[in-house]
């Protein structure tokens, strides 16, 4: 379910780079350079900016809700629940939701 907090990174303004990466598996560019993502009923075609085996990050001009799950169609993957977990200037960051 998504959380009703809308983080869409105007809250905390980010002057400088990040200065240490956390994420422990590498970034790749995609097989295909745009998936499907569905958002509140509609379908859209996205461009793919990086994908990984846990997320990806999409160019998405629409505003979702931090933790709100989305339907990702990947062409080389299929269909992956993800899970939006940022927002920032028109792109979001994503993480697959693993079955439970």
């Amino acid at each position: 379910m998504a959380s009703g907090f809308f983080l869409d990174g105007a809250m905390i303004p980010r002057s400088a780079s990040r200065s240490i990466d956390e994420r422990t598996e590498a970034r790749h560019a995609a097989v295909s350079s745009t998936a499907v993502l569905e958002f509140r009923g509609r379908k859209h075609v996205v461009r793919l900016i990086n994908i990984s085996s846990s997320g990806a990050m999409v160019i998405f001009p629409h505003m979702p809700n931090i933790g709100e799950r989305l339907p990702l169609q990947l062409l080389d993957r299929g269909l992956v629940s993800s899970q939006v977990r940022w927002v920032k200037e028109g792109r979001i960051g994503l993480s697959f939701v693993r079955p439970e």
